[in-house]
């Protein structure tokens, strides 16, 4: 009788052992439909976002633009000189900004509407500076409108025409010409919008063209326009 019950109990055993053995086998690798998923790849920057990691800060060796040429060398208003100051410092000794007292110029506006100390403080901005020469034309076709808009009763106001007019120029973060075209559109201090064109080597804001471009200085990234922007109607 004893022999029997050792017979049972091992043939027990063995059963189990087969049981265990064979739901070891059923939970082998998981089929293909049950794998886990690939990891989703970033989504792609959308309109407005600059270009991946970029920051929108540029060196002396990434300037370009056809007007180039009339920046100097050495001393105020030369590349390095710019790069060390805020902006609207830096641009009161470029050549292309900066027209004599009494003639029309970027330089002569931010001075008017008494935004240099704004734009010398912020953290990081993109400036569309129209040239000397943009101020000229818009002076030809409207004789008078620049002395109108620098000398108005509320010129140094936030919410004055020429105030107005300037922020439009600027954008709250720092773009280079590739990451400008890239976005395509950017918003500017002033609310509205401005459409970028062109390529990285020769892109337009508005429509104007771009005279020399991607001009570092301490705070902002520069572009030299030639066009005086306007701001859409409200």
């Amino acid at each position: 009788m004893r022999k029997i019950q050792r017979l049972a109990a091992v043939g027990a055993m063995a059963a189990v052992t087969a049981v265990v053995g064979a739901c070891g086998s059923a939970q082998g690798p998981a089929p293909a439909s049950q794998a886990p998923a690939p990891a989703t790849q970033p989504a792609a920057p959308g309109p407005g976002a600059p270009a991946p990691g970029g920051t929108g800060v540029t060196k002396i060796s990434d300037i370009f633009g056809p007007a180039c040429s009339q920046v100097p060398q050495q001393g105020p208003g030369s590349a390095q000189a710019m790069a060390n100051d805020p902006v609207a410092t830096a641009a009161s000794h470029n050549p292309l900004l900066s027209a004599p007292a009494g003639q029309p110029s970027l330089t002569a506006a931010v001075t008017a509407a008494k935004l240099a100390d704004t734009l010398d403080s912020a953290p990081a901005l993109t400036v569309f500076a129209p040239s000397d020469s943009a101020f000229n034309e818009l002076q030809a076709k409207n004789p008078g409108s620049f002395t109108q808009l620098t000398t108005a009763p509320n010129v140094a106001s936030p919410d004055s025409q020429l105030a107005k007019i300037l922020k439009y120029h600027v954008v709250g973060q720092r773009y280079d010409a590739a990451s400008l075209v890239q976005a395509g559109t950017v918003d500017t201090l002033e609310g509205g919008k401005i459409q970028i064109g062109g390529t990285a080597a020769a892109p337009t804001v508005n429509g104007a063209p771009v005279l020399c471009g991607n001009i570092p200085t301490k705070n902002a990234t520069v572009f030299v326009i030639g066009q005086v922007l306007t701001p859409p109607a409200s």
